[in-house]
């Protein structure tokens, strides 16, 4: 008998909020389902035929979580990220990644006041609900190390100052896969920060041809705009957060991130944080 079979409830629970010690509104579950399918909606309206790459984008998004999107040029990497960031009400920013761009221009830098005598800091791109890190390996490995600290621990350190960031803080960065022209490869650290990793692939044959119609005549993002507000967003984080897992949830989710540890045909198992991450992102799920 397979240890993990256990009866599974009709609906997630979610647990008290003293628990958790969150002073942070929740939603109820149904709501939670209407707004995460109003924001697939308003993705699929400009993305045929990905209906998995949207859900995924979806879990990490209410799971907290950064998302990796890898694809050949062409595909809709960024379409996807651009439709995720316009479908709710909050900041948004993007970096062009390049060979050129400076750690400063991602993170920020301190500028001198002359009139005031003093240094002033002037943020970086980061400091946003949703970074759109567009062909992020397209940059040195220097500059793109400057997302570690923001992705992990959601603060910028610049000339020994740290300011942090707004919550929620997300970023989705698309890349072009390494073998090709002009790329650098990202480094593992900062591949174990992102929560998942997704390929759009090609769409099918009536995907595509639908596309010649919907995109015959003006960009289609155009036509969508935000369907949940930053309050809604954060309200639905903090309910997907308070689902209750199980201990034989949690106990296959070690099993599961152990087991790549051990294999020899994997250069490099999960980490430990890659745990944690797998059970927000089942929550979120669930």
């Amino acid at each position: 008998m397979n240890s993990y079979a256990t009866r599974q409830p009709t609906e997630p629970s979610v647990a008290p909020e003293e628990e958790h010690g969150s002073a942070e509104p929740t939603m109820d579950l149904a709501g939670l389902r209407r707004a995460a399918e109003q924001i697939t909606a308003n993705i699929e309206s400009v993305i045929d035929g990905k209906h998995d790459a949207v859900r995924t984008a979806l879990v990490v998004l209410l799971a907290e979580g950064h998302l990796l999107i890898e694809d050949v040029p062409g595909v809709g990497k960024t379409m996807l990220a651009k439709s995720l960031a316009k479908s709710v009400d909050c900041t948004v920013s993007r970096i062009q990644f390049t060979p050129d761009l400076l750690p400063s221009d991602v993170t920020g830098v301190s500028v001198y006041n002359q009139a005031e005598r003093r240094f002033e800091f002037k943020p970086g791109a980061v400091f946003a609900n949703i970074v759109i890190g567009d062909e992020i390996n397209r940059a040195s490995p220097k500059t793109q190390s400057a997302l570690l600290e923001c992705m992990e621990e959601r603060q910028v350190t610049v000339d020994g100052s740290t300011y942090p960031l707004a919550a929620p803080f997300i970023v989705v960065a698309t890349q072009n896969p390494v073998e090709m022209e002009g790329t650098y490869a990202l480094p593992e650290a900062q591949r174990d920060r992102f929560m998942a990793r997704i390929a759009m692939g090609y769409p099918d044959e009536e995907s595509e041809l639908a596309m010649l119609t919907t995109r015959d005549t003006s960009s289609p993002l155009s036509r969508i705009g935000p369907v949940v507000t930053s309050e809604q967003l954060r309200s639905m984080m903090t309910t997907a957060r308070s689902v209750f897992a199980s201990t034989p949830v949690k106990q296959y989710a070690v099993d599961l991130t152990r087991a790549t540890r051990e294999d020899r045909d994997l250069r490099l198992g999960a980490s430990p944080r890659a745990t944690l991450q797998l059970i927000r992102a089942a929550k979120a799920l669930a």
